[in-house]
């Protein structure tokens, strides 16, 4: 069953369009990749799905219409963006930035033992609790980010180049743990990532954007198969 389905979606900044007419859905449970080269509109894409840029068309989540919502109403429905830049608050602690994900949550049990989910998942964040956030490493702030989207208790991980600026040993590290997160927690995630081979590993469906358009979508087996994908993204 699609938990989301995106129709016709197009999106803005100031008078310039940037997407031209989407249409892809994503699976309850599922992995879902967006592939594409700088400026094809990735990025916009989840900026849209949040409410954060100007759009039409239209975006049903789990039955729900959400398109044209605001930003907030868009995460209480259970959808966590972790964007590219990983968003740290640099003065609060690695364990106030974890609780500050949290902060629409009324359960303080539930929310404790998630905290300690996200420390299994991330035992150098459990290392590091104390720590200033601004301190961490990339790679640490990285693992920050997804474990700040994870204490939403979200139905829906909206991923924004989770490799940017990892060493190749830390980005597989991350990989594997989403890779975790989907089948333990059955977290729906949709990865936009450069890293094309590795989000091709990990996710069930792709789609590949160009300009504002998907040019191409099927299996990540499909689309890892195709001639003009392993041209183009995967070097061979």
């Amino acid at each position: 069953m699609a938990l989301l389905e995106v129709s016709k979606l197009e999106a803005f900044y100031g008078q310039t369009q940037v997407l031209r007419g989407l249409d892809f859905s994503l699976e309850e449970g599922g992995i879902t990749t967006i592939l594409g080269a700088n400026g094809a509109g990735k990025t916009t894409t989840l900026r849209a799905l949040c409410g954060m840029v100007r759009t039409r068309g239209e975006v049903a989540f789990g039955g729900a219409k959400i398109a044209g919502g605001a930003t907030e109403s868009i995460v209480r429905h259970g959808i966590a963006h972790v964007p590219e830049g990983r968003g740290t608050f640099v003065r609060l602690s690695t364990e106030e930035n974890l609780r500050l994900g949290a902060y629409t949550r009324r359960d303080p049990q539930a929310v404790g033992e998630d905290l300690e989910r996200v420390f299994q998942y991330f035992p150098r964040l459990k290392e590091r609790r104390h720590q200033q956030a601004g301190t961490l490493s990339g790679g640490e702030q990285q693992m920050l980010a997804v474990g700040r989207a994870l204490m939403m208790g979200p139905r829906l991980m909206l991923l924004d180049e989770p490799s940017f600026g990892l060493a190749p040993n830390l980005t597989e590290e991350l990989f594997d743990i989403l890779g975790a997160i989907n089948k333990e927690r059955k977290v729906s995630m949709l990865v936009v990532e450069q890293n094309a081979s590795l989000a091709l590993a990990i996710a069930d469906h792709a789609y590949l954007l160009e300009t504002g358009r998907i040019v191409i979508s099927g299996t990540a087996k499909e689309i890892e198969q195709d001639e003009t994908v392993r041209k183009a993204y995967l070097g061979y």
